[in-house]
């Protein structure tokens, strides 16, 4: 199947997808918001990625902000969602398969992270044990609420598959658009993305730095996609 070809395919179903390829630009324009939001709050009062007591007196002492962090952290995974899935109706007519394979992997990574819901930067149940540990004077008590949080460091700090899985959806995603509708540059963008989340989502905690760069990939191509998701809401039966 040539290009030309192709394009005319999916120009034919941009009428019957109109709304989810909308849907799909809105929600990765949310996800770009709230996810650089979450990094301002980040760099006004970074919390410590180690340590149960600090974490837990930090989170007391910048409760509020804490809990706003998690919340922009956490809530662009269901607007992240929305993008993997209007992403597969422009790729299908070139290859339905992994069209939907990677529209697939890279959805359910960001439902994982909603069903188990931890960040990089913590994780909500801390603010629980933070309540606690501060209502209590017993240091019996505090170091075992310490310990509870050093736990949920400790998971959180290990590489998940579910962060893992972006990466690889991507990735899979980007291969496929290279012969798609979305411009080369998109599908470019995406696999040195992907190819970069994977290494990184592995040694998380060894290229700290590195893992910065595809942090700030992500939210590009996201951007990108969701651009072009719009210009495919506008597009006519030709």
């Amino acid at each position: 199947m040539n290009l030309p070809q192709q394009r005319s395919s999916v120009t034919a179903t941009d009428l019957t997808w109109h709304s989810l390829y909308l849907a799909g630009a809105f929600s990765s324009a949310v996800f770009v918001v709230l996810n650089i939001a979450a990094i301002v709050l980040d760099f006004s009062a970074p919390p410590p990625v180690s340590g149960g007591t600090a974490t837990l007196e930090f989170i007391a002492s910048h409760r509020l902000n804490y809990i706003l962090e998690q919340a922009l952290w956490l809530i662009p995974g269901f607007f992240a969602m929305i993008v993997f899935v209007a992403i597969y109706p422009a790729l299908a007519p070139v290859s339905p398969s992994y069209a939907a394979l990677g529209a697939l992997i890279g959805a359910s990574a960001w439902a994982l992270t909603l069903a188990i819901p931890t960040t990089s930067r913590g994780a909500p149940a801390l603010v629980y044990l933070s309540d606690q540990y501060t209502a209590t004077a017993d240091m019996v008590q505090r170091t075992a609420f310490a310990t509870a949080a050093e736990v949920l460091i400790a998971q959180n700090n290990t590489p998940t598959i579910a962060g893992v899985l972006t990466p690889v959806g991507m990735l899979i995603i980007a291969c496929v658009m290279v012969k798609g509708v979305f411009p080369k540059g998109i599908a470019y963008l995406g696999i040195a993305t992907g190819g970069l989340g994977i290494l990184c989502e592995m040694l998380r905690f060894v290229l700290p730095g590195v893992y910065a760069i595809y942090g700030l990939l992500l939210v590009l191509w996201f951007i990108t996609v969701g651009r072009q998701l719009y210009e495919l809401s506008r597009m006519k039966v030709e």
